[in-house]
């Protein structure tokens, strides 16, 4: 496998990416490619390429592992922002990149998206059908997860308030509020006692030696959270989503309710070809790298992609 760092247009920035190329290329042949697209708050680096685009690339997919506008070694100002339009068309861009390299075959282009990035993934579909197949892993919406907040009654309207104030300071002069997605150690964790499995598996990934990566600092602007209260990931599935599609969950439920956004993906696609596959025993975060259920994940995109790539 070779692997080269490399950089695509997204409106007036470059976007950061790793792109494989499988064992015994020749640059004379086509290939089909599968672009990988990393969890809110990860990079590059982390599950969705040291996992997922590797083992795709072991399977004989040019994969695209790239980090998300404004965050890890991407450009876009202002830095860490998560503005949902933007991460979609950051898989158009990199499937206008991957429309020039010769060696891949156009027709042949898939998506696998984690957490966030699979919801991304799946609104990114919708709209570039030059996106043949997608496949997902603990597929999360994130405007659903901003919207619900701390789960009272009140939550994204309270969200919406304080970014118009934070806004309205920052119009004025004062710095802009950058937060964090979640507790920047295990013992801050603790101390907030937090419990919830997906909190606390997040910390473990994030936050120690487990999957830690300085292109993923746990930094936030809060201001730009107003356009992902009102995002939603899977708008309009029902009626533009008709690619193939793999849904992967796992069926231990937590905070970031991927198992139930994974259903209601399924559910709401209008793809005449679509799966959904449950990994028994495993939590949101195994699927992003313990072997024993990755390898699960895994065994079912290689099937998936071989029948519709």
């Amino acid at each position: 496998m070779q692997m080269e760092s490399t950089r695509f247009k997204n409106r007036t920035w470059d976007v950061a990416a790793d792109l494989r190329l499988p064992d015994g290329f020749d640059p004379a042949k086509k290939y089909p490619a599968i672009i990988c697209a990393h969890p809110i708050s990860s990079c590059k680096e982390q599950t969705s390429g040291n996992v997922y685009a590797e083992r795709m690339t072991e399977l004989g997919y040019v994969t695209l592992a790239f980090d998300a506008s404004h965050q890890g070694k991407s450009g876009g100002e202002p830095r860490y922002l998560e503005d949902p339009a933007t991460r979609v068309e950051d898989f158009s861009c990199a499937v206008d990149y991957l429309v020039t390299l010769d060696y891949v075959d156009e027709d042949r282009i898939g998506v696998v998206g984690i957490c966030g990035g699979g919801g991304y993934a799946a609104k990114a579909t919708m709209t570039d059908h030059r996106i043949k197949a997608l496949g997902t892993v603990v597929a999360a919406n994130y405007g659903r997860i901003t919207r619900e907040g701390n789960l009272t009654p009140h939550a994204a309207i309270d969200t919406l308030e304080a970014i118009g104030r934070q806004r309205t300071a920052e119009a004025r002069g004062a710095e802009p509020l950058i937060t964090t997605y979640i507790p920047n150690s295990p013992e801050e964790r603790e101390q907030a006692g937090v419990s919830d499995i997906d909190i606390v598996n997040a910390v473990e990934y994030y936050r120690t030696s487990r999957g830690q990566n300085p292109n993923s600092p746990n930094k936030l602007r809060f201001s730009g959270l107003q356009a992902a209260v009102g995002f939603d990931a899977f708008h309009l599935a029902e009626v533009l989503l008709t690619q193939p599609l793999q849904v992967i969950v796992g069926d231990v439920p937590g905070a970031f309710g991927s198992y139930r956004d994974g259903w209601e993906l399924f559910d709401r696609a209008r793809s005449d070809k679509k799966n959904l596959f449950v990994v028994e025993g495993a939590s949101h975060y195994d699927l992003y790298d313990q072997p024993k259920y990755t390898a699960q994940a895994l065994e079912k995109l290689k099937s998936f992609f071989e029948e519709n790539l």
